[in-house]
């Protein structure tokens, strides 16, 4: 990464972080002078495992749902610089057999994102779009 030094002591939030994307940008970010690293997904046995895999002091686990507006709000309300928004239903069968499923989180968990760090002045978020 370029010109790492803007990311000295700053908070990142990765949704979804314990997902492949989120696990790669966890270690990648860890590399970095940052601050803190909270990792916010809803799978406690994954959050576990990262946790002693990359055992790092900088590291805070939440357990949360892009689909809940107060989950989020209550992680980004403590002052997260930039959040890497990657929490997403990707497979695309498990999309077709359960649509409503895939919209509250794909479509309305990403809307709740983007509403609470406007709310709560995040920085930049980071939205990535899956094919």
């Amino acid at each position: 990464m370029k010109n790492t030094n803007i990311f000295k002591n700053k908070t990142f939030l990765i949704t979804g972080g314990t997902g492949s994307f989120g696990s790669q940008m966890a270690s990648t970010l860890l590399k970095l002078n940052i601050k803190k690293l909270i990792i916010f997904s809803r799978d406690e046995k994954k959050q576990f495992d990262m946790m002693n895999e990359l055992n790092n002091k900088k590291l805070e686990f939440v357990i949360g749902d892009v689909r809940d507006k107060q989950s989020i709000d209550s992680v980004l309300r403590f002052g997260v610089d930039y959040v890497f928004h990657a929490a997403a239903l990707k497979q695309v069968p498990s999309c077709e057999f359960f649509p409503q499923e895939a919209v509250k989180t794909n479509i309305q968990g990403a809307e709740n994102v983007m509403e609470s760090c406007i709310k709560f002045n995040v920085k930049k978020c980071v939205f990535f779009e899956y094919r």
